[in-house]
């Protein structure tokens, strides 16, 4: 089988491995589509992320949905079952697992990441063999690119649980990349009475008015716009933020009306804030990571026809173009979320 393989900074390969069978309890999953995620762009361009680097060559890729090939035995999946792959494997025994928090599992095995030794590889490969229970049924209605969608949703999803009730709340958005557009479906199914988005590209702020923003506000060429809701203390009850960049979160505080909730999912290293700010306006700051039981629920809101991630989906590129692929993705003026197909 051939693979999506990083081996150093911008030295992105198609290499070839042996395939393999599924044993008890495991099935063996022919991919069909896969999107590229911005951690895999870390990879690509940096060889990692933060302290977290690559030391030997690994599959990049989690994002992933395709068809059941093979079953090994004491499996109820069908071959021809058509499934998304839950990227995470959390060890089910550590004390985290134990409280219900298995985003926080102590030895998380993760698709296609290097935090680990050896390198956990990832799902960009034309098969896969994984524990029976990774491997989620699709929806009928659901294409394989809409299924592949199942684990950046399920990342909103969460985040959207760590921000409480959204019914009726203004929210403000920072940063439209692919997590920040799907935080405007969330928002919106949530039942946000307003969603303001703001990004320094034009581009994915169109994305987002498709998506249903309120209001999309380049705050490069227009902060002035960003003004009127300086209003009293500020008028956003939610703020996710989905850049990652200090100076969104920082000039996002002005807009914060005393007791919102931030809740912080995009990760762009260390950031010096206003603790003032923070402590006189009784902001709550919250984290969010990955997801657990969302991503099921992403699939199904998805099936269901809650949640259309069709307009975030921007191009699709057979996976031996991937170096191709993988410089598109990283052109915000003409992506969103590029996938490849397998």
């Amino acid at each position: 089988m051939r693979a999506v393989v990083i081996h150093a900074p911008k030295d992105l390969r198609i290499d070839t491995f042996p395939d393999a069978s599924p044993g008890p309890g495991e099935v063996r999953v022919k991919i069909a589509a896969g999107g590229i995620c911005g951690s895999d762009l870390h990879y690509y361009h940096h060889g990692g992320f933060g302290v977290v680097r690559i030391q030997a060559p690994m599959t990049l890729g989690h994002e992933i949905a395709g068809m059941i090939a093979a079953v090994g035995a004491d499996v109820d999946l069908k071959v021809g079952q058509r499934v998304a792959v839950n990227p995470s494997q959390p060890c089910g025994d550590c004390v985290h697992c134990r409280e219900g928090m298995r985003n926080q599992c102590l030895d998380m095995r993760f698709m296609g990441s290097a935090m680990r030794t050896p390198h956990v590889q990832g799902g960009f490969s034309e098969c896969l063999v994984v524990p029976a229970y990774r491997a989620i049924p699709v929806p009928d209605s659901l294409s394989m690119a809409e299924a592949a969608m199942a684990e950046p949703l399920a990342v909103c999803l969460h985040a959207g649980k760590q921000a409480g009730p959204l019914l009726g709340k203004r929210v403000l958005v920072t940063g439209c990349g692919p997590i920040g557009a799907l935080m405007v479906l969330v928002a919106r199914t949530g039942g946000a009475a307003e969603i303001v988005v703001t990004d320094i590209a034009d581009a994915p702020l169109a994305t987002a008015r498709k998506l249903g923003a309120t209001h999309a506000i380049n705050s490069a060429n227009d902060a002035s716009a960003l003004d009127p809701y300086k209003a009293g203390k500020g008028v956003f009850d939610l703020l996710f933020e989905a850049s990652g960049n200090q100076a969104a979160l920082r000039g996002a505080l002005d807009l914060m009306r005393p007791g919102g909730i931030i809740v912080q999912l995009g990760l762009g290293g260390e950031m010096t804030l206003p603790v003032n700010s923070i402590v006189t306006k009784e902001l709550q700051l919250r984290g969010t990571f990955r997801f657990d039981p969302e991503f099921e629920l992403g699939l199904r809101l998805m099936g269901e026809g809650v949640i259309d991630v069709n307009p975030v989906i921007s191009a699709s590129l057979p996976f031996d173009r991937a170096v191709e692929a993988f410089e598109l993705a990283s052109d915000r003026s003409k992506s969103m979320k590029v996938q490849l197909t397998f």
